[in-house]
């Protein structure tokens, strides 16, 4: 079994980093794979809603210039995905909003469920609106969520700080703990013969006057 988690701050070894990679070793004493994937620095072009990736057949975005695409390859391997982002005005970074809007878009339900968890660093305040945006995309993809023992968020402006965060930490470590259960639960149901459940051809309403 294998965890993706991708770091959607810009810088490669910073707050979020640090807490991903507290989660990241605690996946690995439960003998869950992980890796983790930097989206880097260069700007990621966002949607525009042009359904070429449905169109084509090819479950890529048609925007090939960026890591968008790279991403979305790994993240239909894995069995979870995790994405931490740095709190930018209340708010998830902007480079992983473009990510995760032309990710899941493209997937075309190839993530569903698949667990995911989200978590958020930042200085002071914000963090659970960034939080509450980054899982909106696991509750519109059928995805299980996996929660920890309070909102999955570590507070400091360096990574030594984050560090200091003891209750932050220990919820990265709790989260960790949590996804490679429920990853292992998935895993035993699958081998016990329990299928996916049912899913209803899909109803799209569109609410007009």
């Amino acid at each position: 079994m294998k965890v993706l988690l991708i770091n959607g701050s810009p810088k490669a070894k910073g707050c979020t980093y640090t807490a991903l990679c507290e989660i990241a070793n605690e996946l690995e004493k439960e003998n869950i794979e992980t890796e983790i994937f930097q989206i880097g620095n260069k700007p990621i072009s966002g949607c525009i809603g042009c359904g070429g990736c449905h169109k084509s057949g090819a479950g890529k975005c048609v925007y090939s210039d960026d890591i968008v695409n790279v991403a979305l390859e790994k993240a239909k391997e894995v069995d979870g995905l995790i994405f931490g982002s740095p709190v930018h005005y209340a708010a998830p970074s902007g480079s992983i909003t473009s990510f995760l809007d032309r990710l899941f878009y493209a997937s075309a339900g190839s993530l569903a469920y698949k667990p995911g968890a989200a978590i958020v660093s930042c200085r002071r305040g914000g963090s659970t609106a960034a939080f509450d945006q980054l899982n909106k995309y696991f509750t519109i993809s059928n995805m299980p969520v996996v929660s920890s023992q309070y909102w999955n968020m570590v507070h400091g402006n360096t990574p030594e700080e984050v560090k200091q965060d003891l209750e932050g930490m220990q919820t990265m470590r709790l989260l960790g703990k949590n996804m490679a259960w429920l990853l292992k639960s998935i895993q035993a149901g699958k081998n016990s013969g329990l299928s996916l459940p049912y899913r209803e051809p899909r109803v799209a309403t569109n609410f007009i006057r």
